[in-house]
């Protein structure tokens, strides 16, 4: 009876006072988001006024640029979507490293739905993983439209048009399983990488060649032709004929260095497995010269030794095959490391190569071009293509050298 009173009142207050749970975790959620844009574009701002050496209209002799307008950006977040504004200076270009790790998780993301996609994990599972690593709840027609995105974005980065030039191009290619008409064949992937005039490198293509042979090789070069890569001083690859002969009629200026490491393997295979220890310090030997002609001389010398060591095989392959290892050269001495083999190239072919072990054996070519490449464009966007490879300078050098020495003649 006590309580009887009491009951209007409570109904009464239920009139009163409404909570709508769902706008104030919408209010609360624009707050984060909105947080989050203001903490990212005030720290680029500040990072802005350390590159210029002070800040915005701030007046001072130590002041080295100026800030020219902003673009914007927009950057997907654990909070939503923000957008940046991305400063501009004057005089140098504006890199940042604040939303790199958003850069970074946006590029994975991408690749993952690439990677479980192809080796066939569910929607549902893939909505899973998305949710527990990234913290964003995706549905199936989302990952449906993701994956359908990320191709158009992969083929427009595939196909860009090439407007740098590149004095050093690397050239090679893999093998991967697809199955065909029930049957498991290799389709061949080629890749080019090239060293530009700033010393940086990037990635200049990428497509898929039935084989790697002349056909192959020759749509490829078509491939970044078509794109606009202008003729390099040196293409450094293995030794492969259909890629020389299409390198020839391609790029009949260019010159060519076949990978010294190739050519070592190439040599191993012609010698007993107890001697490759003996054999590989003599080969070591002609590349360790100071010069050209040295490294001729030397070489003249191994095979010789190979002749006494009843290796007649390996002295022969020594003498056919060693001029087209000492390409290198007649560039600068700083830069032999780097172009004398394909290693550079190697590393990243051995990471596709890791990607795609987990899939198998892809339902088509165009799936396994486009894991490579999505694997290739996640690369190109870390420190491997934001770092300065080479200094270029002595190579600009060495040419107004070599034209005042032509000049000269004339």
């Amino acid at each position: 009876m006590q309580d009887s009173p009491s009951a209007p009142a409570d109904k009464n207050l239920s009139h009163v006072i409404k909570i709508d749970e769902a706008q104030i975790q919408q209010h609360l959620g624009e707050m984060v988001r909105s947080t989050v844009e203001q903490t990212l574009n005030g720290m680029l701002d500040a990072e802005a006024d350390r590159l210029c050496n002070a800040r915005r209209y701030e007046h001072t002799e130590a002041r080295t640029d100026q800030q020219a307008g902003h673009y914007k950006h927009k950057l997907q977040t654990k909070a939503g979507e923000v957008e940046l504004k991305i400063p501009k200076l004057r005089q140098a270009p504006f890199e940042t490293a604040i939303i790199e790790r958003y850069r970074r998780r946006e590029s994975s993301i991408e690749e993952a739905l690439m990677e479980m996609y192809l080796a066939g994990v569910s929607v549902r599972r893939a909505e899973d993983i998305i949710e527990t690593l990234w913290g964003m709840r995706v549905s199936a027609g989302t990952v449906s439209d993701l994956n359908q995105k990320m191709y158009e974005r992969i083929e427009a980065w595939r196909n860009r048009k090439i407007e740098k030039t590149y004095p050093y191009v690397h050239l090679d290619g893999i093998s991967l399983k697809r199955t065909w008409g029930g049957e498991v064949r290799n389709v061949s992937i080629l890749v080019a990488v090239g060293v530009g005039e700033d010393g940086y490198r990037d990635i200049l293509g990428i497509a898929e060649g039935c084989k790697e042979d002349k056909a192959g090789w020759s749509g490829f070069l078509t491939y970044l032709k078509g794109r606009g890569l202008a003729c390099p001083e040196l293409f450094i690859s293995d030794k492969c004929l259909g890629l020389i002969e299409s390198l020839a009629e391609y790029y009949p200026q260019a010159r060519w260095q076949r990978c010294m490491v190739h050519f070592y393997r190439n040599v191993f295979s012609l010698v007993p497995k107890g001697q490759v220890k003996v054999v590989a310090a003599m080969l070591k030997a002609i590349h360790a010269q100071e010069d050209w002609a040295a490294a001729r001389e030397k070489a003249k010398a191994v095979a010789d030794k190979l002749e006494t060591m009843k290796l007649r095989a390996a002295a022969k392959e020594v003498r056919e095959g060693i001029e087209e290892t000492l390409t290198y050269y007649a560039f600068p001495d700083k830069h032999h490391r780097q172009i004398r083999t394909n290693n550079p190239l190697e590393r990243i072919m051995r990471e596709i190569r890791r990607r795609s072990r987990v899939v198998g054996s892809f339902p088509d070519g165009q799936s396994a071009l486009m894991l490579a490449a999505a694997r290739l464009r996640y690369i190109a966007g870390s420190r491997w293509g934001t770092r300065q490879y080479m200094n270029m300078e002595r190579l600009k050098e060495l040419k107004q050298e070599q034209q005042e020495a032509a000049a000269a003649v004339a």
